[in-house]
């Protein structure tokens, strides 16, 4: 099997050398990772204005290793374009992201968007992200449970055009785990996100970058009259979510699997057009 993994947290990140460790019994692993941390980048691409840097890290028997300073989506089409090209991998595997991606949350993810890029080029795409953002998170319970899961879903029949598996762990140990649970997306929305930049905000995220490998966090430079801001905030839960809802399963010490599409149609909404008369002929 051929398996391309990569991430939004970067080439050093702690997730992503575990997903390396569990995948390796399956077969031939190719890493292809942005150099340095992407969250939040979706399926963003590196348009064809940005020159793109890319580096072979490292090559052994049935594993190689590279970083592209670009978006996490833009390293699978670099993948799949220049290092698989005219072949595909069988499977693409995105993380494990620090931090869990369930939720609306998912719609911004850089991990999530390199699954849906790989789904995009008929890839079969799994991301897998544990809720914890700290940088030395125990990735233990997913090395111990992630291999079954795994089999699992590549062993299915091959999914509808534009699928993939979204896997959340809970942050506890593999022996506290409940169980598996499959899930439909929650709605969480955030309020008051953008906030003035302190020395404490800057400190705080000063030190999560450099455990991403990014040594520091350079401020813009500030004309008459422009502030700096930063993305914090609350999150807010929609009274529709319940149990069944993924951050909810991961809440109660689940691991939730959710099955997402490119295809974002609201085909209820269309046919509701339909019958309000907005589909006519002139």
């Amino acid at each position: 099997m051929k398996i391309l993994v990569t991430n939004d947290d970067g080439y050093t990140a702690g997730g992503i050398k575990t997903l390396v460790e569990i995948l390796r019994p399956y077969g031939e692993i190719t890493v292809v990772s942005p150099k340095y941390h992407q969250s939040g980048m979706s399926m963003a691409v590196n348009l064809g204005f940005k020159p793109i840097v890319v580096k072979k890290i490292s090559e052994k028997e049935n594993e190689q290793w590279w970083y592209v300073d670009a978006t996490p989506s833009s390293c699978v089409k670099y993948g799949i374009d220049n290092i698989f090209y005219p072949e595909k991998p069988d499977v693409v595997v995105s993380g494990i992201n620090h931090g869990a991606n369930y939720a609306t949350a998912a719609l911004y993810s850089g991990t999530i968007g390199a699954a849906l890029e790989a789904a995009l080029s008929g890839v079969t795409s799994i991301a897998v992200s544990l809720d914890s953002f700290t940088p030395d998170a125990d990735f233990s319970a997913v090395k111990e449970l992630f291999p079954p899961i795994f089999e699992k879903l590549i062993a299915l029949p091959k999914a509808r055009y534009g699928t993939l598996y979204n896997v959340n762990f809970p942050n506890l140990a593999a022996s506290q785990i409940k169980g598996i649970r499959i899930g439909r997306m929650g709605i969480l929305t955030w309020i008051r996100e953008f906030q003035g930049l302190t020395e404490q905000l800057q400190k705080d995220r000063q030190d999560i970058m450099k455990s991403f490998g990014v040594d520091k966090v350079v401020l813009p430079k500030l004309e008459d009259g422009e502030s700096v801001y930063v993305m914090v905030g609350d999150v807010v839960s929609d009274p529709s979510n319940d149990e069944s809802c993924d951050f909810m399963q991961v809440n109660s010490g689940y691991i939730s699997i959710l099955a997402q599409n490119l295809d974002n149609t609201d085909y209820d909404e269309l046919e509701r057009l339909r019958q309000n008369g907005f589909e006519t002929d002139f």
